[in-house]
């Protein structure tokens, strides 16, 4: 049996792009430096056992 499609709503938010690729810039940034001090501290911690030998 075939399905007849008569009517069809389409909903959409419209943003300004600019704005929310300096957003998504920024998140990506502070996300990265986090990553970054999280394995600075993990090799440091790893040093010190080393040095401890």
């Amino acid at each position: 049996m075939a399905v007849e499609i008569k009517e069809i709503v389409i909903r959409a938010v419209v943003s300004d792009t600019q704005q929310s690729e300096i957003a998504s810039k920024e998140d990506f940034g502070m996300e990265q430096n986090i990553l970054v001090q999280e394995c600075v501290h993990q090799v440091l911690k790893i040093l010190k056992k080393k040095n401890r030998r």
